[in-house]
Order: structure tokens, then C-alpha cells, then sequence
């Protein structure tokens, strides 16, 4: 097996952490494909582009661009000259520019197509970025930030507003569904906040509306993602589980406990909502039926924690 497993096979997972590597996973079976060091520092954040060509690691003061349809053990890009940990990225949908956030208070945008590998734009916010979140319309970014604000940059005007949900409580995390109708916020106190969203079109500014908030763990909360069909929310957290809510009532549907597992860092969905890849402090990925809760494949290999994975099954035409 040669590896470069995305020419022909749609489905590309990779997990990253604490051991200095990014590991490619053949999904369905389990079977690691392909290593890569990453020798610099952790990875706190993975991202495939859209057009599935590249993966990005965002580590600490840099992010790494990797060929997913190669076997080059050498990023192909590198992005520098930030100072501090990077804790999220993510891409335009067209694959035009990508986003990221740090421990530096800021949130930069990259223009991809530039040959010049130094950020566009900055915007500064008063405390480290733990996450950040792009609309689908693919003009706002959401920021959550340890003070406990949540930043909405609107990069059409370059307006900004914030709001505190909870006085001295860090966001960790941010999610809004595929229709942009929902947002969830959750932090390091257990809380998941909920907001509808409305407006958000053409040059509309999206409006938050209160909806509900609810204690989703006993401990911090690390992750919060919507799935594709923006019927479920899953959290994941410190106390050892990933839980599957119904966003209709938001009512508890599944809980995703294996005994081993310590923090519970990162999750991904796969593209119709049937399964979700989490990632964990011991050293492990485990993909799940959303269902039953039960496991269906461990993907075993990393030294140390893995804390960020990246997920894609759908097919790019």
C-alpha cells in the first residue's frame, strides 16, 4: 500500500497531538497509511482544504501545509512569524484564503492564492483565542476567547460585535450548523450555550437570538460540532465523554464512554451523520455509531495524546 490513499479513495482521516506526527488512517479498516513528523511542536488544530489536496497543522507559532496525494514527508507550505500557539484554522469553501487563531489574541486571514506567505488581515481580540468558526456564509468569523467573549468579525464591512455569555467562563469552542440557523458556544465551566441565527444574507449582518443553555458536562467542555444534517450537536470534554444532543430539544441521545479514554479533545461527523471519529488523551481515535454508542474501529498508533483530527468522506467532484 503506497500510501497517497486519497487519488482513489474518497475518505481521508488524519489525527495529530501531542507525539510530533499527523497519522492518515484508512477509516474502514483501521489501518495507519501514512506518518508524518512534525517535529516543531505539538498540533493543536488539523484542516483539510476544500479541494482535498492539502492538510494543514496548526502548531505552535506556525502552520504546516502537507500533499495529501503524495508521499512527501516535507510540508510543501510553511506559514511562520506568529507568536504563541495556534489553536484553530479553517478555510474559505472555494479554497481562497484560510483563517486562523491563536494565543497571541489574534485571528488572521492567509490569502492561499498569494505567493507571499505573509497574513492579509488581523484582528485583535483582548485575550488568547481558544477557537474559531466561519459562517457558511462564508462572510463572518465567530471567535471565542478565554475572557469568555464570543468576537463576530464581519469581513464585508469590518464590523465587529461581541457578547459575554457567561462572566469569566473561557469559550473553547464554537459551531454553527450547515444552514446557519443554529450556534453553539460551550466552556470550560461544562455549558453549552445555544443562539438561533437569523440574517446573515447578502450584506445583513447574522443576529443572535438566545435559545437555551444547558450543563452538557461536569467539567470543561472542549469541543461542540453540529452534524452535516444539523440534527444532532455532539460535545466532547475533560470529564471522559463525548455526547451526542438532539437540536430539536436538545435532549441527550447518546453518551460516548470507553473506559480508557481520558479528555476527550476533538470529533468529527462523517458525512451523513450515522458516525462520529473522536480524538483522546489516550492515545487513541475511535470511530462510533451515533446510534448506539457503541464503537466500530480504534485507530491505535500515536506515543501521546491525540488532540485534533480532521475528517472527510464526501466526494469532491
Amino acid at each position: 500500500m503506497n500510501g497517497s490513499n486519497t487519488n482513489n479513495d474518497p475518505i481521508i482521516l488524519a489525527t495529530a497531538g501531542y507525539d510530533h506526527t499527523v497519522r492518515f488512517w484508512q477509516a474502514y479498516s483501521g489501518i495507519c497509511l501514512r506518518t508524518v513528523q512534525h517535529p516543531d511542536s505539538q498540533v493543536n488544530a488539523l484542516e483539510i482544504t476544500p479541494d482535498k489536496q492539502l492538510i494543514a497543522a496548526a502548531g505552535y507559532q506556525h502552520i504546516r501545509m502537507y500533499d495529501l496525494n503524495s508521499n512527501n514527508p516535507n510540508p510543501v507550505i510553511n506559514y511562520d512569524g506568529i507568536s504563541k500557539n495556534v489553536t484553530g484554522l479553517g478555510f474559505h469553501e472555494d479554497g481562497k484564503w484560510m483563517y486562523t487563531g491563536g494565543e497571541d489574541n489574534a485571528v488572521r486571514i492567509w490569502d492561499l492564492r498569494s505567493r507571499n506567505l505573509q497574513c492579509q488581515r488581523i484582528f485583535q481580540v483582548n485575550a488568547p483565542a481558544n477557537c474559531v468558526c466561519l459562517h457558511p456564509n462564508q462572510g463572518e468569523l465567530f471567535i471565542g476567547d478565554q475572557s469568555g467573549s464570543i468576537h463576530v468579525w464581519d469581513l464585508k464591512t469590518d464590523n465587529n460585535e461581541q457578547l459575554i455569555p457567561e462572566q469569566d467562563a473561557s469559550i473553547q469552542s464554537i459551531s454553527i450548523d450547515p444552514m446557519g440557523t443554529m450556534m453553539a458556544a460551550v466552556n470550560n465551566k461544562g455549558n453549552c450555550y445555544i443562539w438561533n441565527l437569523t440574517g446573515g444574507k447578502g450584506t445583513e449582518p447574522t443576529k443572535l437570538h438566545p435559545k437555551s443553555k444547558f450543563e452538557a458536562h461536569s467539567r470543561y467542555v472542549l469541543k461542540c460540532l453540529f452534524s452535516p444534517d444539523s440534527t444532532l450537536l455532539a460535545t466532547t470534554s475533560a470529564d471522559q465523554t463525548a455526547k451526542i444532543w438532539r437540536t430539536a430539544d436538545l435532549t441527550l441521545m447518546t453518551e460516548l464512554k470507553e473506559t480508557a479514554q481520558r479528555w476527550v479533545w476533538d470529533c468529527a461527523f462523517s458525512g451523513d451523520s450515522q458516525y462520529i471519529i473522536t480524538a483522546s488523551s489516550d492515545n487513541m481515535a475511535r470511530l462510533w455509531s451515533v446510534d448506539t454508542g457503541e464503537v466500530k474501529k480504534e485507530y491505535s498508533g500515536h506515543q501521546k495524546a491525540v488532540v485534533c483530527l480532521a475528517f472527510r468522506d464526501e466526494i469532491v467532484q
